[in-house]
């Protein structure tokens, strides 16, 4: 039998605390209110008999001689087919207009996939980015953050992955989003046609902050049952900044000693326990997770992308409208490069990226006023075709239509004794 308080001690934003014994952390509760509503809570905090909950959707009209009841159970999500093409918001509720979602209950927040039954990853995951599947190549089961400031196209850049990967199951986490960019995910995965196998949880800027904290968990734990049924999952996570400005917000209301620029000292934690669901699991399905971290000010030493980066599997940084050739790294990449692609591929991604950064010594000659020689001519006409051809995330090839065209930059430029490759693999590949 349930048991039912029918006293709120403390109302803070969107916390309350009560008197109560019996109850587990993360436990479910439910808050009727006297006008006949009926919200949802969660249990955050136990100190002593004072169990701190933090409320779903909004805590407006709440007071004091409201009954909560302790549902003896944690947070779950529903899983099963009938999410494909639905749109939830953080706390599993649909927002599409459509019924709610019939399947199995299943709980969030779990500990990540037993490392005894992962396996090394050794598939690539295509995108017809070039600048990903030429220079950081994806792989399967990889955690990779895009690091970006505020105004560049992160979104547009997850939407191309989504739209050209062939994951059986897309799923995207939307925290912080505003509605012209949660209206931006829902067009385009109508246009590119890939609605029935999209899944998007979504928090929008106005939901309560602990609506934000569930995107992630409510995202990966349904990934893992697509995953164990055998489906290759993408999960895409936008903005991870928003999340962990969730977690801080959480923590200051609950007056907990602040870490880092405010932080709570669990970030790190916070943020690992979800990207370790990343997996590839023996004899069965996936999880790539793709996620976005804003740097505020560009500040790769905020709290946020510091941790981020002990935890991920390398990163890719967006910076003016392109993906970084010099701050981007996919440290998985040695593992599909030239077993799983061409022979030629680390051999041309490596010369071109060296001839990019030469060319970038000849572009401050040129910007000082010194005399350019023949050499920086060249150099010059490179990084205007590197540029336009590879680094624009407008261009769009499949990964040996990507090679050829690295060849044909290189053969437009140099000479094929001035690129640096070897003679075997300029023989077989070299544009004549």
């Amino acid at each position: 039998m349930k048991t039912v308080y029918d006293k709120i001690n403390d109302m803070r934003g969107n916390l309350v605390t009560v008197t109560a014994t019996g109850v587990s952390l993360g436990e479910l509760a439910r808050v009727d209110l006297h006008n006949g509503r009926s919200v949802y809570a969660q249990v955050i905090r136990i100190d002593g008999d004072q169990v701190t909950l933090q409320v779903f959707q909004n805590s407006r009209g709440i007071s004091t001689n409201d009954k909560i009841t302790f549902l003896s159970k944690q947070m779950q999500a529903t899983f099963g087919d009938e999410l494909l093409g639905r749109r939830l918001s953080g706390s599993g509720e649909p927002i599409d207009g459509g019924p709610e979602v019939v399947g199995e209950e299943i709980n969030i927040g779990t500990p990540s996939f037993n490392p005894v039954k992962r396996i090394i990853p050794r598939e690539r995951v295509g995108t017809n980015i070039p600048m990903i599947d030429v220079f950081n190549t994806l792989v399967k089961s990889q955690k990779m953050p895009i690091f970006s400031i505020p105004g560049e196209p992160y979104n547009e850049l997850l939407m191309r992955i989504a739209n050209q990967t062939d994951a059986d199951v897309v799923i995207i986490g939307g925290m912080g989003l505003t509605f012209k960019e949660y209206q931006a995910f829902i067009d385009n995965a109508e246009e590119a046609g890939s609605m029935n196998k999209t899944v998007m949880f979504i928090h929008r800027a106005t939901d309560p902050p602990v609506e934000c904290l569930l995107v992630p968990d409510m995202a990966l734990a349904c990934a893992e049952k697509f995953a164990v049924a055998g489906k290759h999952v993408l999960v895409l996570l936008t903005d991870m900044t928003a999340f962990a400005d969730a977690i801080k917000e959480i923590a200051v209301t609950m007056d907990q000693v602040p870490s880092n620029r405010g932080y709570p000292g669990s970030l790190y934690s916070d943020l690992a326990s979800r990207y370790e669901k990343a997996v590839l699991i023996e004899g069965s399905g996936s999880i790539t997770v793709i996620t976005v971290t804003t740097m505020p000010g560009d500040d790769v030493t905020h709290p946020v992308p510091d941790n981020t980066g002990y935890i991920t599997e390398g990163q890719f940084y967006l910076h003016g409208g392109s993906i970084d050739p010099f701050g981007s790294l996919s440290r998985l990449k040695q593992l599909v490069i030239g077993k799983k692609t061409r022979d030629d591929h680390g051999d041309l991604a490596n010369a071109m990226i060296r001839l990019y950064a030469e060319s970038k010594k000849a572009k401050e000659r040129k910007s000082m006023g010194f005399k350019l020689s023949h050499w920086d001519e060249k150099l010059l006409k490179y990084a205007d075709a590197f540029e336009d051809k590879m680094m624009n995330l407008q261009v769009n090839l499949e990964l040996n239509d990507a090679l050829d065209l690295g060849w044909k930059i290189l053969g437009d430029s140099f000479n094929a004794e001035e690129v640096g490759i070897k003679q075997s693999i300029l023989d077989k590949y070299w544009v004549k």
